[in-house]
């Protein structure tokens, strides 16, 4: 009996799925509820199932992060369910991110009984794939795929002319068996955001991979920076997988494939190629599967254009944005691609981030908050999918610093603004105040007027707002008629307690011995 779990926070969908499914699959299902994600994923640990379908918005847990809880779960448990996603229309964006988790089906409310009985009958199916793979793995066979994926991954680390015994190493990755001529792949998988696919997702990649081949590829294995290696028969194999995989809406798998090899020696060789032919898919916009056939001898590269660089970083803070947007079109010869090589265009971008952007954050530092996230993404190509979108990222991080450098130059040259934010305090320190409201009031952006104020008062926003209620607090004091609640509250503090903290911080004492200070020093003077 399978062991099925529902989870949804609705208590009628709870158990209405739960009497469908019975009704349909009598005695085939042991089915348990849970409201939330944290009671599912509680449950799940005292006995782990087979099948959990669970709605996307819950309180305490929602689904995706049961989801990939889950997926942490499997590395310690060894057991994974497979999910079935319960979704509302308004949700179906939010729910299509759960893809990277292996998600088996997204069923819309309200929920139709054919759509999740046939859910259920796939997902049967799957079980049963699982199952027969497993058996699969306690094979003797799996020892020796193990053992071949370890000494070819050996064989392509090791530096060229390294290895003398090639008929050695031939006998132990079993090269006599190998598909002769044979082309090597390589494939790497990036989300929409840039980050790669993870291991123990790549291994399931594989799993899918050998079940759709069987017998047409002689090694699948993950070299050692975690793209997936493949051997097998040149003939149009890898473009079918990759034709695969497009189809299950897996766009984020980038091919490269090598020539043609003969001898245990193309291995290396091979390898290579496979690795630059995927490169060069990173600058050729749709293009996800690449041969190396493709891309020989058609490649422009040029010096790194340093004078032209050093000029892009003396145009930021300028009224230039056309003539920067046109030369970084230059730097990176954009009219050529994409027959520009890619080790020019990665010399290019890290020259730019060595001495422009590193540059321009070293003098003004983290109080560009609204660009500094995009600014560590764009510092290496390797975050992006594509050229395109990466050279997008940095034209638009160029602009906004050009913007907020223009922002801090003409607010230190002119501080008629900063003067009118400080008049605006003086006149309203007795109102709740913040860094916000008064920028707004002077219509400076958030950031500039951060760095400004400083550069203008000598104080940061809050120290010189404390100083100046604290300032007035005094002078109240002095005049003897207010009780200490009434001046707290008469230059802006909430309570007495926030009061008297911040004035001892400033002052050294209390509100009450600086009151009993001045009625003394009154009191000698007159005397």
């Amino acid at each position: 009996m399978r062991s099925l779990m529902i989870v949804d926070d609705e208590k009628n969908i709870r158990h209405g799925l739960k009497m469908m499914i019975e009704r349909e699959f009598p005695d085939q299902y042991d089915i348990r509820i849970a409201a939330q994600g944290q009671e599912a994923l509680d449950s799940f640990h005292e006995q782990p199932a087979d099948i959990v379908i669970t709605d996307i918005r819950m309180p305490v847990m929602d689904g995706i992060r049961l989801i990939e809880a889950f997926t942490e779960l499997e590395s310690t448990l060894g057991v994974k369910p497979i999910v079935l996603i319960l979704s509302g229309y308004d949700d179906f964006e939010y729910a299509k991110a759960a893809i990277r988790y292996q998600v088996k089906e997204y069923l819309l409310k309200p929920i139709r009984r054919d759509e999740l009985f046939a859910a259920l009958r796939k997902t049967e199916e799957a079980l049963l794939w699982q199952a027969d793979v497993h058996k699969r793995m306690a094979a003797s066979e799996v020892y020796f795929q193990q053992l071949q994926a370890h000494r070819l991954k050996e064989l392509l680390e090791q530096p060229e002319g390294s290895l003398k015994d090639m008929e050695a190493a031939a006998k132990e990755i079993g090269f006599d068996t190998f598909m002769k001529p044979f082309r090597l792949a390589v494939m790497k998988y990036k989300y929409e955001d840039g980050n790669a696919m993870n291991k123990n997702e790549l291994k399931q990649l594989i799993d899918h991979i050998m079940a759709s081949v069987e017998g047409r590829i002689s090694a699948c294995f993950l070299d050692g920076t975690g793209k997936v290696v493949l051997i097998g028969s040149p003939d149009g194999l890898f473009e079918e997988l990759a034709r695969q995989f497009t189809e299950r809406e897996m766009d984020g798998l980038f091919v490269g494939i090598s020539c043609e090899g003969f001898r245990v020696e193309d291995i290396r060789a091979c390898y290579k190629q496979a690795l630059t032919a995927m490169n060069y898919t990173f600058i050729h916009p749709n293009v996800k599967l690449m041969s190396h056939d493709d891309i020989q001898g058609a490649l422009h590269t040029y010096p790194v254009p340093e004078e032209d660089i050093r000029k892009l970083g003396n145009m930021l803070g300028t009224e230039r944005e056309r003539e920067i947007k046109a030369l970084l079109l230059d730097i990176f010869h954009i009219e050529d691609m994409p027959h520009v090589a890619i080790d020019y265009l990665e010399q290019v971008s890290k020259r730019i981030n060595e001495q422009v952007l590193d540059e321009v954050f070293r003098i003004y530092g983290e109080s560009m908050v609204e660009v500094l996230k995009l600014y560590r993404k764009v510092g290496t190509m390797d975050n992006y999918r594509h050229f395109h979108t990466y050279f997008r990222n940095l034209e638009h991080l160029l602009l906004n610093v050009n913007e907020y450098i223009k922002g801090i130059r003409s607010a230190h040259s002119e501080h008629s603004e900063i003067k009118a934010a400080v008049s605006y305090m003086e006149e309203n320190f007795h109102r709740p105040l913040n860094m916000a409201m008064v920028s707004n009031h002077v219509s400076l952006n958030y950031s500039y007027f951060s760095e400004a104020f400083k550069a203008h008062t000598g104080e940061n926003f809050v120290v010189f707002l404390k100083k100046l209620r604290i300032a007035k607090a005094k002078d109240l004091i002095q005049d003897g008629t207010l009780k200490l609640t009434d001046i707290g509250k008469a230059v802006g503090f909430e309570n007495i307690k926030q009061f008297s903290r911040v004035f001892k911080e400033l002052e050294g004492i209390s509100p009450h011995e600086y009151r009993i200070k001045v009625q003394t020093d009154a009191g000698l003077q007159q005397g």
